[in-house]
């Protein structure tokens, strides 16, 4: 087996000071151009790779941030991720992507696991409110920092944060639907563990209690978000025989959920039943017929969070932010054309 090339080997090849070919190989400004020059060569020629733990412990960055989010199915993570190494990558850094199922036991373990991994930072999408509070101050106070996106912690931990307009975007596209001529409009609406849920409801309600059509009982509440949750939900519907003419999904697999068992019972959309979600994931445009849905600017929601955690990791007393992002509302053939913009 061959043997690793150390940093005391490049040292001793070149009869230099360990500290001094490690300065080279990290450009440090200090150090001649000509020396500068003799080290990265025989790194080259030798084969010389760094050890990023050594790193770590010696320069205290382990040029590591962590990814958790609750799930890598869909494209709304990935696109985020896209986003995120466009600021993070050009920086020196890699990504650890862990995934935590919508389970807050795995999202603790990924927690603790990354902290492990002396992660200069950790970008999370929490799957539950308030279970993992305790860790997140936890980490925080060990000097871990954490930025949330999309899904926020309870409102009194002082974090950065990501955000999307979800109360006002939901509240316009019920009244889209409205515009349509529903009246009979369904919500699916997600996990009430999770905060921006419970705000897309808010938005949905508003919107029916202004036209005075609101019904509780054509509120169905999920405790996932799959494709599954969707169809589940329009079953127990049909089951309870509450009639409807619409419906508005916390997300898009909810809502293709839905949308695909309502044509496998040949209802037909968006004449008998119009349909639309909230996320904006490439899954919208590759159904039939495609689906209205908002738009979160997901790849810009990945930038803003990596570089909310590089202000954290390059000065740890940085005030903590929150960015709002707009997101877009966007119609498809799952509703009824109008011909006013809202």
């Amino acid at each position: 087996m061959i043997k690793r090339i150390t940093l005391k080997d490049l040292s001793k090849h070149l009869l230099l000071s360990t500290s001094t070919v490690s300065r080279a190989l990290l450009n440090d400004k200090n150090i001649h151009p000509e020396t500068k020059k003799k080290v990265l060569e025989a790194a080259d020629r030798l084969g010389y790779r760094p050890n990023p733990a050594a790193l770590s412990l010696r320069y205290g960055q382990s040029k590591n941030i962590g990814l958790v989010v609750p799930e890598m199915v869909t494209t709304f993570s990935a696109t985020v991720l896209r986003g995120i190494q466009n600021i993070l990558g050009s920086e020196g850094f890699k990504i650890i992507i862990m995934q935590s199922d919508e389970n807050p036991v795995i999202e603790r373990q990924n927690l603790l696991l990354l902290e492990g991994y002396n992660v200069d930072a950790i970008i999370i999408n929490l799957c539950h409110e308030t279970q993992n509070d305790g860790l997140y101050r936890q980490l925080i106070a060990r000097g871990t920092p954490l930025v949330f996106f999309d899904r926020l912690p309870r409102v009194d931990l002082d974090v950065s944060k990501v955000v999307a307009d979800d109360h006002i975007k939901a509240s316009l596209m019920v009244e889209h639907l409205i515009a349509t001529g529903k009246r009979r409009i369904a919500h699916i609406m997600g996990p009430s563990s999770i905060q921006n849920a419970r705000n897309r409801a808010m938005g949905y309600k508003n919107s029916l209690k202004k036209h005075n059509i609101y019904d509780r009982e054509l509120i169905v509440k999920t405790e996932g978000t799959e494709f599954a949750c969707g169809k589940q939900a329009i079953q127990e519907l049909m089951r309870k025989n509450v009639k409807f003419d619409a419906i508005f999904a916390f997300t898009d697999t909810l809502a293709i959920g839905a949308m695909n068992y309502l044509l496998e019972q040949n209802i037909s959309i968006p004449q008998e039943v119009g349909i639309a979600s909230f996320s904006g994931t490439e899954l919208s445009t590759i159904v039939h017929p495609q689906l209205t849905t908002v738009e979160q600017p997901l790849f810009k929601m990945g930038e803003a969070a990596a570089e909310l955690a590089l202000e954290k990791i390059k000065n740890a007393s940085a005030i903590n932010r929150t960015i709002y992002l707009a997101s877009a509302l966007v119609y498809r053939a799952s509703t009824e054309r109008i011909n006013r913009q809202l």
